[in-house]
């Protein structure tokens, strides 16, 4: 690459789905989920650092009430703490004028959610050479795609149109379309196509082509930005920066991966990553199991779970919390939260 990535870490998410080990002041990005010591924002930085060459070029947005653990986890890197969340949309817009203000409009950002799990760092890293040189020759704000493994209805799509060119051996196209997420029979016939990737919420773009495309898509955000900077973030809508942006912009280009990905959505993804053949449960700290098939388990320091006769269930024992939840309702554990916040009892285990 002619010049250096600038990746931007967004780490300002609350990753519910993962209470009640996820709490207000210790969401999902700040979790050692596997049991490797690092946490998911360490993780993410830590694969990132090369291609961004050191830590000057690293930064982390992410929101005030979490400034205090992302400093600690991640002393080295710049951060950029929002007052408050309003969604990606403004996060991008915001990162991207900093950003063009330190290293010009010329520079290469990339935008990386801080809870997502890569298995080929290899491949990771030659897939963001790729889309580095495609955002820097054509001005592409490139998406990477994951190429899907099965018709899931959890995650968006993005269709390829035209081929756009080769890079460092991948084929990049244009955006076709996104699709939010589809119904199970929807989802089959865009599997059965070949043209569909996975949305995995990864971009590259150069800062000028993007603050250009938001000045054209999203004035709503950039403009108080550009006047006010982050004291106009109360009056900002809250966007994604797919409806912000990259649902309209003509620019946007796809990149179709394969470097092993998960997104971590909820405590099912730990049996994805974690279970191995032959194994009857996962199980992360102390689990005393007797005829317990397919349970995930976490158990917290100083903690046992003993489970008997259980069959795809989710048991977390945290602290003053204890979480029991069949497989395949894990996605509801949102709505568990949203139920606690409402009774003075429960607004404490949160």
């Amino acid at each position: 690459m002619a010049t250096v990535l600038v990746p931007m870490i967004l780490a300002g998410g609350k990753g519910e789905r993962f209470w009640p080990l996820s709490r207000q002041r210790r969401p999902k990005q700040f979790l050692d989920l596997d049991g490797s010591g690092t946490s998911l924002l360490q993780g993410t930085a830590q694969r990132l650092l090369n291609l961004a060459g050191g830590w000057e070029n690293l930064w982390v947005v992410t929101g005030a009430h979490l400034e205090e653990g992302a400093r600690s986890q991640l002393p080295q890197a710049n951060l950029l703490v929002e007052p408050e969340g309003r969604d990606t949309g403004p996060a991008v817009a915001w990162a991207a004028l900093e950003a063009a203000k330190r290293y010009g409009e010329e520079a290469v950002l990339g935008l990386f959610p801080a809870d997502h799990w890569i298995a080929d760092r290899d491949a990771f890293e030659q897939t963001l050479t790729a889309a580095a040189e495609l955002a820097q020759q054509q001005g592409a704000i490139v998406t990477l795609g994951i190429q899907p493994t099965g018709p899931a209805t959890g995650y968006g799509y993005i269709e390829q149109g035209s081929r756009v060119g080769t890079f460092c051996g991948l084929d990049a196209y244009q955006v076709s379309r996104f699709t939010e997420k589809p119904d199970a029979a929807t989802a089959q016939t865009f599997l059965d196509s070949g043209r569909y990737s996975w949305n995995s919420g990864m971009f590259l773009f150069t800062a000028g082509t993007v603050l250009a495309e938001l000045r054209t898509h999203a004035p709503e955000i950039l403009l108080p930005l550009e006047a006010h900077g982050v004291a106009a973030y109360p009056q900002l809508p809250k966007l994604s920066i797919d409806y912000a942006l990259m649902e309209k912009t003509q620019r946007a280009c796809v990149l179709p991966a394969a470097f092993g990905w998960d997104d971590l959505g909820d405590w099912n993804a730990l049996e994805r990553l974690l279970k191995g053949e032959g194994d009857d449960n996962v199980a992360i700290g102390h689990h005393v199991a007797l005829e317990t098939t397919g349970a995930i388990v976490y158990a917290g320091e100083g903690e046992v779970v003993a489970t008997l006769g259980l069959e795809d269930v989710v048991v977390v024992r945290d602290g003053n919390v204890t979480l029991v939840v069949h497989k395949s309702r894990t996605q509801d554990i949102k709505q568990l939260v949203k139920h606690l916040q409402n009774s003075p009892e429960g607004r404490s285990l949160l």
